[in-house]
């Protein structure tokens, strides 16, 4: 997608996304996942964004790091209770530039796709494992790509519906590159919002072979945080990569 960078999601969204995205069960969920994986110990988020995740990961007592390609998402992040306590470096997810290592390195929501080539998310796993302990993992949250939800490789769906405002989604399908283009409409009494997100996803299958290239194996792979069979029916996958001679929690 044109003109779309690293810095775009956090340009156009981080006045709203606290409201967009609020710290629901799901959050609390993952938070309890991540906490009983390094309870104590030195932990990094990628695209750690207004701290969702990180703020409630801190106040268990875990070491918190975060890297973010948004400005104005780490100036959300810092002016909340505990966020000057965080280090949050400006940059790249995909080049990990932060000092380390770090027992827990944790990549949720879908982010992984964030970076829209297979280059960028192999150089993400690459420079993870440079990262981490020799007991250290690396969680990683995305959905299962379903090709069928498009015809004619192009989705419109309503996202909410409500007295004065409607929401949709369209997107756009190009199976070759594994890219989705997505443009979020919001149409209201104040007009107009487009809210453009490209991603590129990628099966289990691949991002397994992204870990072994970066050394890193699978140790585990649920459907939900909460550690809930993964069968051909999940939709989504929580799963967890470490070096081949440790053992996850």
């Amino acid at each position: 997608m044109k003109d779309y960078g690293p810095e775009t999601f956090g340009k156009l969204n981080a006045e709203r996304y606290d409201a967009l995205y609020p710290a629901d069960a799901a959050t609390m969920a993952a938070v309890d996942f991540l906490a009983k994986l390094a309870p104590g110990e030195a932990s990094l988020e990628l695209a750690i964004g207004t701290g969702r995740i990180a703020l409630p990961l801190a106040a268990r007592g875990l070491r918190v790091s975060g890297i973010e390609a948004s400005p104005e998402m780490i100036a959300k992040l810092k002016a909340k209770p505990g966020g000057e306590a965080i280090t949050a470096v400006l940059g790249d997810m995909a080049d990990v530039e932060i000092d380390g290592p770090f027992d827990l390195v944790f990549l949720v929501f879908n982010t992984l796709f964030n970076l829209t080539s297979q280059d960028d998310q192999v150089r993400c796993f690459s420079n993870v494992a440079r990262r981490l302990t020799p007991r250290g993992v690396f969680v990683v949250e995305a959905f299962v790509p379903d090709p069928a939800h498009f015809v004619d490789r192009e989705r419109v769906r309503t996202v909410g519906i409500s007295f004065d405002a409607a929401h949709l989604e369209a997107s756009v399908h190009d199976p070759v590159s594994q890219v989705i283009n997505y443009q979020y409409i919001s149409l209201t009494g104040a007009g107009i919002r487009l809210t453009p997100l490209p991603m590129r996803y990628a099966w289990p299958s691949e991002i397994d072979l992204m870990a072994r290239l970066a050394g890193l194996q699978l140790h585990q792979r649920w459907a939900d945080w909460d550690r809930s069979a993964f069968t051909a029916d999940s939709r989504k996958h929580v799963s967890v990569y470490g070096w081949p001679a440790a053992e996850s929690g």
